[in-house]
């Protein structure tokens, strides 16, 4: 059990236990410098779910741990129950797709190579390419809306376009789980909000479980079922939107003063973000 901050209620109660994804008792550190200390946290099955907190704070190392692309100092991983470290990392990757911060792709690669990559964690020395490879580089370049730009090269494309091409090849894996940290980094807002409806779109349709690291807090509200706010590495709330984003919470995780309102036309919190000179 997790302790909540501020004086407005926060649930810390962890997922139910359909959780395919979890960490028990998970101590992450880059040599000496411990950057998340002993932390439990269950990850919804088929949920969205928006990891926030100010930088350093350990998201982006948490989402690390849990692609399997760093070993814990302490605890674990459990992958449906397995330690993830345990596991053969083509087998992981198989069922866990990662789209890291500012991924990079060689010069000149263009969408439809870049998404066959997707199928690399299918292909061994007796499975070469085949026409399901073919079919599931098909339907991610058709839901994330790229078909008609598959010939281009990722150096043609806008930012939101690049980014929809890389969740297409995190979509060709054929995963259940994806794990996105800040995809929305670099966009400007109208991209922002392309990305995030598309990855909404594919957990709505296609039943993704999907974990996220936002930082825009009324963005995050508005696309999670449910937030998990960090501080020092460790989980300072968690719960719905509603329940985790109150000017208590922000204040404390953030050092931000600020207001959370009921945005009108979606019905989840607004913050609003306070400077020095607003009135008290």
């Amino acid at each position: 059990m997790t302790d909540t901050i501020g004086t407005e209620p926060a649930s810390t109660a962890p997922a139910d236990d359909g959780a395919r994804l979890r960490a028990e008792g998970l101590t992450l550190a880059y040599g000496d410098r411990t950057v998340v200390h002993d932390l439990d946290l269950d990850i919804p099955d088929r949920a969205v779910t928006v990891i926030i907190g100010p930088n350093g704070c350990g998201k982006s190392t948490l989402l690390r741990a849990f692609g399997r692309l760093m070993k814990p100092a302490a605890g674990r991983v459990l992958l449906d129950g397995r330690p993830v470290h345990r596991i053969p990392t083509r087998e992981v990757a198989g069922r866990v797709g990662l789209l890291p911060q500012s991924p990079v792709a060689p010069e000149g690669l263009s969408v439809a190579d870049l998404v066959a990559r997707g199928r690399h964690p299918h292909q061994t020395w007796y499975r070469r390419w085949s026409s399901g490879d073919e079919a599931a580089v098909a339907e991610a370049l058709s839901a994330t809306g790229m078909g008609d730009l598959a010939d281009r090269t990722l150096d043609e494309l806008s930012g939101g376009q690049r980014q929809r091409a890389w969740i297409a090849m995190a979509l060709a894996q054929e995963t259940e789980l994806l794990l996105l940290d800040e995809p929305t980094n670099h966009l400007d807002l109208a991209h922002q909000i392309e990305v995030l409806d598309l990855v909404r779109d594919l957990h709505l349709t296609m039943g993704r479980t999907v974990v996220m690291v936002l930082h825009d807090l009324s963005l995050a509200a508005r696309y999670a079922d449910r937030l998990v706010a960090m501080k020092d590495g460790r989980v300072a709330a968690q719960g719905a939107p509603a329940e985790v984003l109150t000017d208590a919470l922000v204040a404390e995780v953030f050092g931000l003063r600020a207001r959370v309102r009921v945005d009108e036309e979606t019905g989840v919190p607004l913050v609003i973000p306070l400077s020095r000179h607003s009135e008290t």
